[in-house]
């Protein structure tokens, strides 16, 4: 058996999505900060993360936790803790593998919601982890797959 080297941890990885949204930055900003709606998007496609198994406490320093299931199961947990909260313009917080197996710091994400006039542009980043860059190239894939359900949600005006 052959062995394979890991592929080397570059300098953090940092990477941005631009999403525009057919709905207001209050109704997206609300996407993001209430279990009761990010239980319909915030999975990427063929997964689920059931209410139960979402607890958000939004404010600076506070804590955040979300189970992705597939089936029967937990397939992912995800956690961190809010930096800032300032509805409806910015949401900055940590996420990571809670279980630290990766060795690393959690990462930072930012997302800004910009008013397009009943639109909204909604600017997400990811940064501050060591990681590879496949690892990093899988999360954005993840985000991608998180915003088109995101979309598609806001869209239908189920957010109110």
């Amino acid at each position: 058996m052959t062995e394979m080297a890991a592929e080397p941890r570059g300098p953090d990885v940092e990477y941005q999505l631009v999403v525009t949204l057919d709905a207001p930055p209050e109704a997206v900003f609300r996407a993001w900060t209430d279990p009761e709606h990010l239980t319909h998007w915030f999975a990427p496609h063929g997964f689920s993360t059931p209410r139960e198994h979402i607890d958000l406490d939004v404010r600076p320093g506070g804590s955040w936790r979300a189970e992705i299931w597939r089936g029967a199961g937990p397939a992912s947990r995800l956690s961190g803790s809010y930096i800032d909260v300032d509805p409806p313009e910015r949401l900055v917080f940590t996420t990571g593998d809670p279980g630290n197996r990766d060795g690393g710091p959690a990462s930072v994400v930012t997302v800004a919601f910009v008013d397009l006039v009943g639109r909204t542009e909604m600017r997400f980043s990811q940064a501050g982890y060591q990681t590879t860059a496949a690892h990093a190239d899988r999360a954005r894939a993840g985000w991608v797959e998180f915003f088109q359900r995101l979309a598609a949600y806001v869209a239908g005006s189920r957010v109110h």
